[in-house]
């Protein structure tokens, strides 16, 4: 069990940042220590964003088998597999495409063969070698407008858009998971099958209601 706890101070190569959270995870891949510091310190939210949202993905991944790849919850659903291959290729055209990061050709993204670990290793393999890019992204960088389909949006908001897309698909997956009756690990809290002392998921109207803790 890995425990992501911010409390105190955390450092990521670029200063040290307040936290008073603390997440239970399993496992983490892009772990804080080796996240660059940003150009940008406005920015650097990206850098952890994109390396966490990464690590959250792939915890969901890794709770399939390779027999479930092919199971789809309706005939006109996509298939696991198919997800999952999408993540890879989407995701790799948002970068390339859309903010103009140098990534390997469509042809290498995905890896030989379609099984969990590979695809899963695949995700977090060029994740990682996005992060020395974003990092060096300046204010401007973010701020420049570009092409993202028929319309032109600033870069951040294309990275945003990528982040809420990739989040899309992995709760389509925690969704078969449950249909399959597999264990929903954790991603933004708690789920009903992992907690632990001190989780406060938000279910009554008291925890709203709580003042502010910084978290």
């Amino acid at each position: 069990m890995v425990v992501v706890r911010f409390m105190g101070t955390y450092t990521a190569g670029c200063g040290d940042i307040p936290l008073v959270c603390s997440m239970h995870y399993e496992r983490s891949d892009l772990s804080s220590p080796e996240l660059p510091c940003a150009a940008a310190a406005v920015f650097r939210h990206a850098v952890d964003i994109y390396a966490g949202e990464t690590n959250k993905t792939a915890s969901v991944w890794r709770i399939f088998e390779d027999r479930d790849l092919p199971w789809r919850p309706h005939p006109r659903s996509s298939t696991i597999a198919e997800i999952m291959r999408h993540q890879l290729l989407s995701e790799r055209r948002f970068f390339s495409e859309f903010l103009a990061h140098p990534e390997p050709p469509a042809t290498d993204i995905l890896p030989a063969e379609e099984k969990v670990g590979p695809l899963t290793t695949r995700l977090v393999e060029l994740a990682r070698e996005r992060l020395g890019w974003l990092a060096a992204q300046t204010e401007s960088d973010w701020l420049r407008p570009a092409r993202f389909f028929d319309v032109e949006r600033e870069r951040i908001w294309i990275f945003w858009r990528r982040v809420l897309h990739s989040a899309h698909h992995r709760t389509q997956l925690t969704v078969y998971a449950r249909l399959l009756d597999k264990p929903v690990p954790p991603t933004y809290g708690p789920t009903a099958d992992v907690t632990w002392t001190g989780a406060d998921p938000t279910l009554t109207v008291e925890a709203a209601e709580r003042p502010s803790t910084n978290c």
